[in-house]
């Protein structure tokens, strides 16, 4: 990979080009682009060896080098990926020391696994409720997702599965979607540019293509960009829609998020009365919501 041989010697190189020590900062760090701290020095280094870790394990170097030839799209799959695995101030950290090496501004991106803690999940029937109370393309948004396990992003992306292949450098288990029936293929785009195959109610497919763009449209959502397939509510307008509709219609709101814990909990339950065991049951949520660790999916069965 490029001159230098590990993740570590690629942070620790990374850090010292940007290592302004001993000048005066007066609240510059964010404006010069400079490491002005040794302490922030040392959390750089963490942050960049973990980002040139995961470049060398997904083989996303096709400039050979490294981290100083880092895209601010190979930064984003980082940043989605590690979105799941710590909270939002370890990820706002990774974000920072990013921004340092690339010169340039990045999205902020919310942690999942702070999502995933702080949602829980909705019964059918208050989902029903919800769904109810919301406009005709946030309603079919909140049931795909529902229907899928679908984050709120994912809704955006959306494909025929023939449209687009799936990510290859991921082993597929066959037993996905075990125990459903009458459901259409789709792909979504997920966490860390995780392109997954994904299961809906085939009445919900047959709206969503009655929604199928004559032409797709390309559309912002938190300063990401989506290349959209079809006149549906995602992103954070229909998650903005869902928490409205739940305290109109329950009172209360744990978020959009809950859907994918409501997701979690029925697919655990079929598969384990399907005869899998906990652990492969775990392993098959895990896939089909487009997780990288199965131990994630055990926040949403809280």
């Amino acid at each position: 990979m490029g001159r230098f041989r590990s993740p570590a010697s690629q942070a620790r190189h990374a850090v010292s080009q940007n290592l302004a020590i001993g000048k005066p900062s007066h609240g510059q760090e964010n404006k010069d682009g400079k490491i002005h701290g040794l302490g922030s020095a040392r959390t750089h280094k963490d942050s960049l060896k973990g980002v040139a870790e995961y470049i060398a394990e997904m083989r996303i170097d096709p400039t050979g080098k490294g981290l100083t030839g880092i895209s601010s799209e190979v930064a984003l799959q980082y940043l989605e990926f590690r979105a799941e695995q710590v909270g939002q101030k370890q990820l706002d950290k990774d974000r920072q020391a990013i921004q340092i090496v690339m010169g340039a501004k990045l999205p902020v991106i919310k942690s999942e696994l702070d999502q995933a803690i702080e949602s829980r999940a909705y019964s059918h029937q208050q989902i029903d409720l919800i769904a109810q109370a919301q406009t005709r393309k946030h309603r079919l948004a909140t049931r795909i997702a529902e229907s899928a396990g679908l984050r709120a992003h994912e809704l955006l992306t959306l494909m025929r599965i023939e449209e687009r292949e799936v990510s290859s450098h991921r082993t597929w288990g066959s037993e996905r979607f075990a125990g459903m029936v009458n459901v259409q293929r789709y792909s979504v785009k997920g966490k860390g540019g995780l392109t997954r195959e994904v299961a809906i109610a085939s009445e919900l497919a047959a709206l969503l293509e009655e929604c199928r763009l004559n032409q797709p449209k390309t559309v912002s959502d938190r300063e990401i960009f989506y290349e959209q397939h079809y006149d549906l509510g995602g992103g954070k307008r229909w998650s903005d829609s869902f928490s409205k509709a739940s305290k109109r219609e329950l009172g209360w709101s744990c978020g959009a998020h809950g859907v994918r814990h409501t997701y979690a909990q029925a697919r655990m339950l079929t598969l384990q009365n399907l005869g899998f065991q906990y652990a492969d049951a775990l392993a098959i949520v895990s896939q089909e919501m487009g997780h990288f660790r199965p131990e994630i999916v055990e926040v949403y069965l809280r």
